[in-house]
């Protein structure tokens, strides 16, 4: 491991930095303008995937600022969809999942910030070109003159999740993928986490999930609500393919304890009741825990379903005092993500 780390550059950890929590103040959201229509089956899908994530971000610029990384000859695109509310930039891009190639900012409580630069590879080399996604978490980063991490784990930021206080949330499904990480052990990349994040405790969830475009990431399966709080989404019925994964999660949430040696309480949230298939024929990986917290606000997903106002009222008092936006998020999990991962939030420090 003392390879993999390296002796020369000092990590976040050996700095002073850690992994806020998502509640923490955002100075501002990023977002990505949909680039790759083969995620979202052709024009007329991706089409309709600029709308919901124009609404996606006129919502968030209600609560607090956006960037808007588009390609150069659809800035004015982005601009007009938008409404002039939020701030579109020239980045070149090949995807448009801020959350899972965007940098994973931290903080060191001393007025300074950081990103991290993982390797990505497009999800196990699902989808190609990447080069540039592969890169825009250091564009970012240096845009806004912080500092830059790059990291030797290849890993998304829809695949953590942190309370802020030490403890961090991931899959074996996927940090362990053969298509991520073969030549690293589980506790390898722990070590890893605990360096780049400032981690003191990773809780590890299982494998099986039917979310095979991320290969399980946590952002659609479980997060933390609060330091010991864990929101866990679980399938309307028995037959849904994702309910012994879940059974699964449950048992080792309630085993474990947290960075602080805290039991986790765990809320179970109701996922939707319809099944519905992708324009690829999979199913649909739709999930009210792929949510996003604003300053003041929570942005979710809501999928025409009759759990719809069930998960609002629980989510609502989860994060009691935020006013709760839903907005329908059906052509953005058509290409395989949804509210959570298509925003990035930057930390206000």
């Amino acid at each position: 491991m003392n390879e993999i780390l390296g002796a020369a550059a000092p990590t976040p950890l050996q700095d002073g930095f850690h992994f806020p929590a998502e509640w923490e103040q955002h100075r501002r959201t990023w977002m990505c303008w949909p680039a790759r229509g083969e995620c979202f089956g052709g024009a007329e899908g991706i089409l309709r995937a600029k709308q919901a994530y124009a609404r996606v971000a006129r919502a968030i610029s209600s609560f607090e600022p956006v960037t808007l990384a588009a390609r150069p000859y659809e800035v004015a695109e982005a601009r007009l969809a938008t409404g002039g509310k939020v701030d579109v930039v020239e980045m070149p891009l090949d995807d448009s999942w801020a959350r899972d190639f965007g940098p994973t900012f931290l903080k060191n409580g001393m007025g300074r910030l950081a990103g991290v630069q993982w390797e990505f590879n497009a999800w196990g080399r699902k989808y190609h070109p990447y080069a540039n996604d592969a890169v825009f978490a250091s564009r970012v980063t240096e845009a806004i003159g912080a500092r830059v991490y790059t990291a030797p784990l290849i890993c998304e930021g829809g695949a953590l999740h942190s309370d802020g206080k030490g403890t961090v949330l991931t899959t074996e499904q996927c940090l362990l993928n053969p298509n991520r990480n073969p030549g690293l052990s589980k506790r390898e990349i722990e070590e890893l986490l605990e360096a780049y994040l400032g981690a003191r405790s990773v809780i590890w969830l299982g494998d099986g999930f039917s979310d095979m475009e991320t290969d399980g990431h946590i952002d659609n399966i479980a997060c933390f609500a609060g330091p010991g709080r864990v929101i866990l989404g679980v399938p309307p019925a028995r037959s849904h393919p994702d309910y012994i994964p879940v059974q699964d999660a449950l048992q080792r949430l309630t085993a474990v304890r947290d960075a602080e040696g805290r039991p986790l309480e765990i809320v179970e949230l109701p996922q939707p009741k319809k099944q519905r298939l992708s324009w690829a024929g999979q199913l649909l990986s739709a999930s009210y825990v792929n949510f996003y917290l604003v300053n003041g606000a929570l942005i979710m997903p809501a999928f025409d379903d009759p759990n719809d106002e069930a998960a609002r009222t629980i989510l609502a008092q989860c994060f009691p005092g935020r006013d709760i936006m839903q907005i329908d998020a059906l052509d953005i999990v058509q290409g395989g993500g949804g509210i959570h991962c298509i925003t990035q939030q930057e930390p206000a420090v």
